[in-house]
């Protein structure tokens, strides 16, 4: 039994949802919206990148398995292939643009406090697993066989 709030919906708190609202009501992007806003699209498309879907109908897929989820995840009551298309067809893309651009401007801000310095060199070690195609990447293929 779940308890915890999901990962997703976790991340997207960190997300200043006022900015982006008053970005959505100078472009006016809700205007008509009955259902699928513009910040239900925004957290469709960022799961979309976020896991690595293809294309539309891939996304959509992906996401229907996660229908009882939907309001959990701010995914609105219900999205299809076709909401999404013609919301991406639509909507103003300066709307989503000025969203990013002050998003990095925080990002930048973040990253400007040194409240973390450290005197000469630092390395860091990266342990995750990376998967490769041997059809795509056969140079990863080294032919070596490990006995343990």
């Amino acid at each position: 039994m779940k308890k915890g709030r999901y990962v997703f919906s976790q991340l997207c708190d960190f997300l200043p949802h006022r900015v982006f609202d008053r970005i959505v009501a100078r472009y006016e992007g809700n205007k008509y919206v009955k259902h699928f806003t513009c910040w239900n699209q925004l957290l469709i498309m960022m799961f979309g990148q976020l896991s690595a879907r293809d294309s539309l109908r891939d996304l959509i897929t992906c996401v229907n398995v996660h229908k009882p989820k939907f309001l959990h995840l701010g995914f609105g009551s219900n999205v299809t292939r076709s909401n999404l298309a013609k919301a991406n067809e639509r909507r103003e893309p300066k709307l989503f643009e000025d969203f990013a651009n002050h998003m990095i401007v925080l990002a930048r801000d973040k990253r400007a406090a040194n409240d973390f310095f450290v005197d000469g060199n630092v390395y860091a070690f990266d342990s995750s697993t990376i998967s490769l195609c041997l059809s795509v990447f056969w140079w990863a293929n080294t032919g070596v066989k490990m006995k343990f």
